[in-house]
């Protein structure tokens, strides 16, 4: 598993199955994955589908910045995402707690 079969295929099946959690985070994120199979996306909730894009399109209200290797360890549950955020590895630009926690259940 790599970062680009969370972003382009799981986080669109997690977002048909609970649509509402577009309409709850309601924002453009850019993901911005370092490493083998790392690369940008942009997740944009604020549309009623097709939300996922290859590259850094529009503005974000948020840019999620880690690892390959550590983004599929957490999707995995074998990194803890907060332990993983004091730790630096992931990071949040801007830190915007409510909306990274809205993440957290998209990407559970």
């Amino acid at each position: 598993m790599t970062a680009q079969d969370i972003i382009e295929t799981e986080i669109p099946n997690v977002l048909k199955q609970k649509p509402e959690l577009a309409k709850e985070i309601n924002a453009i994120i850019h993901f911005d994955i370092s490493g083998d199979g790392g690369g940008k996306w942009t997740v944009d909730l604020t549309k009623p589908d097709n939300w996922v894009t290859k590259g850094a399109e529009g503005t974000p209200k948020m840019t999620v910045a880690v690892s390959n290797e550590d983004f599929v360890k957490i999707r995995e549950k074998k990194l803890n995402a907060q332990m993983a955020a004091m730790q630096g590895k992931l990071k949040f630009k801007p830190m915007d707690m409510g909306l990274a926690m809205k993440l957290a259940k998209l990407l559970a």
